[in-house]
Protein backbone atom coordinates (compact mmCIF):
# COMPACT_ATOMS: atom_id res chain seq x y z
CA UNK A 1 0.00 0.00 0.00
CA UNK A 2 1.40 3.39 -1.01
CA UNK A 3 1.81 6.00 1.69
CA UNK A 4 0.93 9.59 0.95
CA UNK A 5 2.79 12.58 2.20
CA UNK A 6 0.86 14.64 4.77
CA UNK A 7 1.50 17.54 2.41
CA UNK A 8 -0.84 16.01 -0.17
CA UNK A 9 -3.65 16.34 2.36
CA UNK A 10 -2.69 19.93 3.15
CA UNK A 11 -2.72 20.85 -0.54
CA UNK A 12 -5.93 18.97 -1.30
CA UNK A 13 -7.71 20.76 1.52
CA UNK A 14 -6.17 24.16 0.81
CA UNK A 15 -6.19 24.77 -2.94
CA UNK A 16 -5.46 28.40 -3.73
CA UNK A 17 -8.56 30.51 -4.27
CA UNK A 18 -9.10 34.24 -4.19
CA UNK A 19 -10.54 34.07 -0.69
CA UNK A 20 -7.82 31.96 0.96
CA UNK A 21 -4.55 33.30 -0.44
CA UNK A 22 -3.23 34.25 3.00
CA UNK A 23 -3.90 30.79 4.44
CA UNK A 24 -2.58 29.11 1.29
CA UNK A 25 0.67 31.09 1.49
CA UNK A 26 1.09 30.21 5.16
CA UNK A 27 0.57 26.49 4.46
CA UNK A 28 2.86 26.63 1.45
CA UNK A 29 5.60 28.30 3.50
CA UNK A 30 5.23 25.61 6.18
CA UNK A 31 5.63 22.83 3.64
CA UNK A 32 8.62 24.41 1.90
CA UNK A 33 10.30 25.18 5.21
CA UNK A 34 9.72 21.64 6.49
CA UNK A 35 11.10 20.16 3.29
CA UNK A 36 14.00 22.67 3.22
CA UNK A 37 13.10 24.06 -0.20
CA UNK A 38 11.91 27.57 0.70
CA UNK A 39 15.26 29.20 -0.11
CA UNK A 40 14.62 28.86 -3.87
CA UNK A 41 11.97 31.56 -3.59
CA UNK A 42 14.55 34.11 -2.44
CA UNK A 43 17.96 32.90 -3.61
CA UNK A 44 18.90 32.91 -7.29
CA UNK A 45 20.15 29.77 -8.98
CA UNK A 46 23.88 29.29 -9.16
CA UNK A 47 25.38 29.28 -12.63
CA UNK A 48 25.68 25.93 -14.32
CA UNK A 49 29.01 24.56 -13.09
CA UNK A 50 31.82 23.93 -15.55
CA UNK A 51 33.12 20.41 -16.06
CA UNK A 52 36.16 21.14 -13.91
CA UNK A 53 34.17 22.88 -11.13
CA UNK A 54 34.67 21.61 -7.59
CA UNK A 55 32.34 18.84 -6.45
CA UNK A 56 30.74 21.13 -3.84
CA UNK A 57 29.80 23.66 -6.53
CA UNK A 58 28.15 20.95 -8.63
CA UNK A 59 26.39 19.61 -5.55
CA UNK A 60 25.10 23.09 -4.61
CA UNK A 61 23.79 23.61 -8.15
CA UNK A 62 22.08 20.20 -8.20
CA UNK A 63 20.53 20.78 -4.76
CA UNK A 64 19.11 24.14 -5.87
CA UNK A 65 17.68 22.59 -9.06
CA UNK A 66 16.05 19.75 -7.09
CA UNK A 67 14.60 22.17 -4.52
CA UNK A 68 13.25 24.38 -7.31
CA UNK A 69 11.53 21.36 -8.93
CA UNK A 70 10.05 20.28 -5.60
CA UNK A 71 8.80 23.80 -4.85
CA UNK A 72 7.24 24.00 -8.33
CA UNK A 73 5.55 20.62 -7.90
CA UNK A 74 4.15 21.57 -4.51
CA UNK A 75 2.98 24.89 -5.85
CA UNK A 76 1.34 23.40 -8.93
CA UNK A 77 -0.32 20.70 -6.81
CA UNK A 78 -1.90 23.36 -4.63
CA UNK A 79 -3.45 25.60 -7.29
CA UNK A 80 -6.44 25.18 -9.57
CA UNK A 81 -6.21 23.28 -12.85
CA UNK A 82 -6.60 26.51 -14.79
CA UNK A 83 -3.63 28.09 -12.98
CA UNK A 84 -1.64 24.87 -13.35
CA UNK A 85 -1.98 25.04 -17.13
CA UNK A 86 -0.88 28.69 -17.08
CA UNK A 87 2.16 28.02 -14.90
CA UNK A 88 3.31 24.54 -15.94
CA UNK A 89 6.03 25.79 -18.30
CA UNK A 90 7.45 28.42 -15.93
CA UNK A 91 10.94 27.28 -14.96
CA UNK A 92 11.42 28.97 -11.59
CA UNK A 93 9.27 28.50 -8.52
CA UNK A 94 10.02 32.13 -7.61
CA UNK A 95 8.53 33.29 -10.94
CA UNK A 96 5.36 31.26 -10.30
CA UNK A 97 5.09 32.81 -6.84
CA UNK A 98 5.58 36.28 -8.29
CA UNK A 99 2.78 35.68 -10.82
CA UNK A 100 0.46 34.41 -8.10
CA UNK A 101 1.26 37.45 -5.94
CA UNK A 102 0.38 39.70 -8.86
CA UNK A 103 -2.92 37.87 -9.39
CA UNK A 104 -3.93 37.71 -5.75
CA UNK A 105 -1.90 40.60 -4.35
CA UNK A 106 -4.79 42.97 -3.76
CA UNK A 107 -6.29 40.61 -1.22
CA UNK A 108 -2.91 40.37 0.49
CA UNK A 109 -2.76 44.16 0.67
CA UNK A 110 -6.17 44.32 2.36
CA UNK A 111 -5.21 41.47 4.70
CA UNK A 112 -2.05 43.37 5.72
CA UNK A 113 -4.05 46.51 6.42
CA UNK A 114 -6.61 44.60 8.47
CA UNK A 115 -3.93 42.80 10.49
CA UNK A 116 -2.08 46.07 11.15
CA UNK A 117 -5.38 47.62 12.28
CA UNK A 118 -5.87 44.70 14.69
CA UNK A 119 -2.37 45.16 16.10
CA UNK A 120 -2.82 48.89 16.60
CA UNK A 121 -6.29 48.58 18.10
CA UNK A 122 -5.79 45.52 20.31
CA UNK A 123 -5.82 46.35 23.98
CA UNK A 124 -5.48 43.94 26.82
CA UNK A 125 -8.77 43.80 28.65
CA UNK A 126 -9.06 43.55 32.40
CA UNK A 127 -9.01 39.94 33.60
CA UNK A 128 -7.31 38.61 30.45
CA UNK A 129 -4.16 36.58 30.84
CA UNK A 130 -1.00 38.27 29.57
CA UNK A 131 -0.16 34.99 27.82
CA UNK A 132 -3.41 35.05 25.80
CA UNK A 133 -2.87 38.68 24.79
CA UNK A 134 0.75 37.94 23.81
CA UNK A 135 -0.28 34.92 21.72
CA UNK A 136 -2.89 37.02 19.89
CA UNK A 137 -0.28 39.69 19.11
CA UNK A 138 2.30 37.09 18.02
CA UNK A 139 -0.29 35.51 15.74
CA UNK A 140 -0.96 38.89 14.10
CA UNK A 141 2.77 39.52 13.64
CA UNK A 142 3.19 36.06 12.09
CA UNK A 143 0.34 36.81 9.69
CA UNK A 144 2.08 40.03 8.64
CA UNK A 145 5.32 38.14 8.08
CA UNK A 146 3.55 35.58 5.86
CA UNK A 147 2.02 38.46 3.91
CA UNK A 148 5.49 39.86 3.31
CA UNK A 149 5.15 42.96 5.46
CA UNK A 150 8.34 44.64 6.62
CA UNK A 151 8.21 45.01 10.37
CA UNK A 152 10.86 47.31 11.75
CA UNK A 153 11.33 49.66 14.68
CA UNK A 154 9.21 52.37 13.06
CA UNK A 155 6.32 49.99 12.45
Amino acid sequence: MASFSPFVTIFNQNKLTRSNCVDWKRNFDIVLTTEEHKYVLTQPCHNFPSLDAPFEEKQRYNRWQKSNEMAKCYMLASISNVLQRQMQDVELASDIMLSLKEMFGEQGHFAKQETMRQIYNTKMTYGTLVRDHSLRMISNLNTLEVLGADIDGES
